[in-house]
């Protein structure tokens, strides 16, 4: 009898939990591209300003992303103010490749300053063309 008990209550618990992934992630798809650009604008606290942004995501254990390691500090530094440019890591954040629709690491995501994609690049981009595509954005 008390086994019976023991095995009632880790079905319900086992329900439960599915019941909660399941919510938090129909929420997730809901919540649309307008909530990814709020999203965007306030994880990195532009809400005052808004800025044109890079988001590159890949891994650190890539051949490719390690190599835009680099540039991708370089470029924080340089575009100071002006532009936001971000790493997103999927090792530690496996569900951002989802969000963002990665098909390949690297990709680098240029956003205008409203939140709005306007460029995506699948592989290894090079500070000239990375640069060369802020430009064309209007960032010098």
């Amino acid at each position: 009898m008390r086994q019976k008990q023991s095995i009632l209550i880790l079905g319900v618990v086992v329900v439960a939990v599915i019941a909660l992934v399941l919510l938090k992630n129909s929420a997730n798809q809901t919540s649309g591209e307008s909530s990814r650009q709020v999203e965007l604008a306030e994880s990195e606290g532009q809400s005052a300003k808004k800025l044109p942004m890079l988001v590159d995501l890949g891994k650190g254990t890539c051949k490719a992303c390690k190599k835009m390691k680099p540039i991708l500090e370089e470029l924080t530094l340089q575009y100071q103010g002006r532009a936001i440019v971000k790493f997103i890591d999927l090792r530690y954040e496996p569900q951002e490749a989802r969000k963002y629709g990665i098909r390949l690491i690297p990709t680098q995501i240029f956003y205008d300053a409203e939140g709005n994609e306007v460029y995506r690049h699948e592989g290894f981009m090079g500070k000239r063309a990375i640069k060369s595509k802020f430009a064309e954005m209007g960032v010098d």
